[in-house]
């Protein structure tokens, strides 16, 4: 079985106290991979060049704010009431993927809501994004000798030098490998059954349920070698199997609901057909304003009833008094 030690310093650059990071370039491909699927996703779906592109302000504040106070209440709440200025020292280590996911899904309810698109509409168009950025986020652990796996049984695996220190260094499990790899594989998966369902013939919703539901059940089974993150208890579940279980049964019943109701797929907003709306109104009023000129006219030409009946046939009035 493979053995080897990893001992790569997670700098590719220094200049002073400056320093270039291999996961800092790895997070910087994430927005710029994740931008390029979802603006293909979205342009595809009919929509304008511009929304990748605003979504990704709303989704690089959600992935910092959610997976650092996703870190905080799920691993770390303690030193966090000790001592509170540590929650902004987010260059210190510290974001849970948990709460990444949340606060995407919270910046893509509010990119959605403003642009009045469906929610589900944006998360099916994001799901691809989400794939490449949960697979190039884990090679990044990876350089950094971080979120390491348990130890093997010493026959295979990886030393990370820089994690482990002492004279017993113990063969380790490559978890950020095993979700790298993982990570690819779903996005193929997606990319896969977008194709079999027709692309913009797909049910609206099946894309994000699908990827739900693999991504979280795959995060579940790893998490079985990963390591148990400082201060977490042990116990049967880690935390991160225990919050994986709400994504995997929500991409589930995703899944179901989204083939039952079958709703097209589409990138509509409802601010454009309200434009278009009231366009057509104001087109309908007009003709509507002509068409009344058109009767008045052809009213007095002919000789309206009504009108005869109240003013006479010369206009003058006929009413008795």
């Amino acid at each position: 079985m493979p053995k080897f030690d990893w001992n790569l310093e997670p700098a590719l650059l220094k200049i002073g106290s400056w320093e270039l990071r291999y996961y800092s370039l790895l997070f910087v491909l994430v927005f710029l991979g994740g931008y390029a699927l979802l603006n293909w996703q979205i342009r595809r779906g009919g929509g304008d060049e511009e929304d990748a592109g605003d979504f990704i302000i709303y989704g690089v504040l959600g992935v910092l704010v959610g997976a650092r106070l996703g870190h905080v209440l799920f691993y770390d709440l303690d030193q966090a009431l000790d001592d509170p200025l540590w929650v902004f020292k987010i260059w210190t280590g510290g974001l849970a993927s948990h709460g990444a996911a949340l606060g995407l899904a919270t910046a893509m309810y509010l990119f959605t809501k403003r642009r009045g698109i469906s929610y589900l509409e944006g998360c099916d168009r994001f799901a691809f994004s989400g794939a490449l950025g949960s697979a190039l986020v884990r090679l990044g652990n990876f350089f950094n000798s971080e979120i390491v796996g348990r130890a093997t049984d010493q026959t295979w695996g990886v030393r990370f030098l820089r994690y482990d220190h002492g004279q017993n260094i113990q063969y380790r499990h490559p978890s950020q490998l095993y979700e790298f790899v993982m990570g690819l594989a779903i996005l193929g998966v997606l990319y896969l059954a977008d194709k079999k369902l027709g692309k913009e013939k797909r049910p609206r919703g099946a894309m994000i349920s699908l990827y739900f539901a693999l991504y979280f059940s795959g995060r579940f089974l790893v998490e079985f070698v990963k390591e148990y993150q400082p201060g977490e208890v042990q116990r049967m579940l880690t935390m991160g199997q225990v919050l994986s279980i709400p994504g995997i049964l929500l991409g589930l019943y995703g899944l179901v609901w989204s083939f039952k109701k079958r709703i097209p797929a589409g990138w509509v907003s409802s601010f454009a057909d309200e434009s278009d709306k009231d366009e057509s109104e104001e087109d309908g009023e007009g003709e509507e304003s002509s068409d009344d000129g058109n009767a008045d006219e052809s009213a007095e030409a002919n000789g309206d009833p009504d009108i005869n009946a109240e003013f006479g046939p010369k206009g003058t009035n006929s009413r008795k008094a």
